[in-house]
């Protein structure tokens, strides 16, 4: 109803206001430490950027707090609450304020993405992007496209087929054309929808694999690939460790190769946490090197998105995830040791998915 459509505005507000403050921190951050000056301000400049960081917790934490409020106050469900909240998402906040910060750095000075706000201050505003979730696996469904291409191409990552009804209609509605439909991965977690999308709502979109993924696909990628729509570019980046064939795919603008707008990292990467490695191929200690050296060296600021979340989170960023990560802030030896306990149980839909992932999700 209304009462629960105003209260999810004051979850977007804090949201928005939480990412905000987190960039402008950030962003002060990096500028003074480049600028390596000495000065006696430069403690106070720090001091007040790490204000406005824990400001920006604070809010986050107002924010996930209002969210469980409204959840149990209203007896709404969690896939009620996660349709009302993407309806009113801080996507829609394309240029949180970030002028006035003239901190002397040659960092990201490039005109064309200032005009379009960079990815610590906001996403481009000819990208379309919807994250979509889905309450069984916990699966996050990404929809992007490029709002002035007249072909009105869009592409789909970790479709599930449990929601291929709610991603359809969204697609309609917006009027796009999916030319290709992505998965990180061949997941064990639940079925992709991928195939029945093709089969029944959109007979010319290209499923798209990892070429060592083992699966059935109509394009198979590899490490360094750009897949193309509109004015954007998807760039391939093999993360192997979850399984052989894990991808995480580098949003940039055409022609853009440094300041990448955000990353999908599949499995790979969680927010604070990453793929287990104990079946399907896991190997620790090449997940960690694979992190390491195609995630962890995407810029501070990238926004990353899981294929999965089990704690309510949507998204965390490459610094992030350096500094606060449990296990892969550790060193590769104590992330291996860590991998190994975890004890964890057997997937519970592994049986029943991973042989039809392996054939697009369709049993033939």
């Amino acid at each position: 109803g209304s009462a629960l459509t105003e209260r999810v505005h004051c979850v977007s507000f804090a949201q928005a206001l939480s990412c905000g403050l987190r960039r402008i921190s950030l962003d002060i951050k990096e500028e003074l430490i480049s600028m390596s000056v000495r000065q006696s301000s430069t403690g106070i400049r720090l001091l007040f950027a790490s204000s406005l960081f824990s400001v920006s917790k604070g809010y986050s934490l107002l924010s996930n707090r209002i969210a469980h409020v409204i959840r149990y106050k209203y007896s709404c469900s969690q896939n009620q609450f996660v349709s009302k909240f993407q309806q009113n998402t801080v996507y829609s906040v394309r240029k949180p304020y970030c002028g006035g910060l003239k901190l002397g750095s040659n960092r990201r000075r490039n005109s064309k993405r200032t005009t379009m706000a960079s990815s610590s201050c906001g996403l481009p505003s000819t990208l379309v992007f919807r994250q979509l979730f889905e309450a069984d696996s916990c699966t996050y469904t990404y929809l992007l496209a490029d709002s002035s291409d007249s072909e009105g191409e869009c592409i789909l990552i970790d479709p599930v087929d449990l929601t291929i009804d709610r991603d359809a209609k969204i697609i309609s509605e917006l009027n796009l054309t999916p030319t290709l439909l992505l998965n990180t991965h061949v997941h064990a977690d639940h079925i992709t929808g991928t195939g029945l999308l093709k089969q029944k709502c959109f007979p010319n979109a290209k499923s798209v694999l990892s070429k060592v993924s083992g699966g059935k696909a109509d394009r198979y990628v590899e490490h360094g690939e750009r897949l193309g729509f509109g004015g954007f570019e998807m760039e391939v980046r093999s993360t192997p460790g979850h399984t052989n064939g894990c991808v995480t795919y580098v949003l940039f603008e055409r022609g853009d190769t440094e300041a990448p707008v955000m990353a999908f990292t599949g499995d790979a990467l969680l927010i604070r946490g990453c793929g287990r490695t104990d079946f399907q191929q896991g190997d620790s200690r090449r997940l960690y090197q694979s992190v390491h050296s195609q995630i962890f060296t995407l810029p501070d600021s990238t926004l990353l998105y899981p294929a999965h979340d089990y704690k309510g989170q949507t998204v965390t960023t490459c610094w992030e995830e350096k500094k606060f990560n449990p296990r892969l802030t550790k060193s590769e030896e104590e992330f291996v040791t860590i991998m190994q306990n975890l004890n964890l149980p057997y997937p519970r839909k592994i049986d029943e998915s991973l042989p039809l992932n392996l054939v697009c999700g369709i049993n033939e």
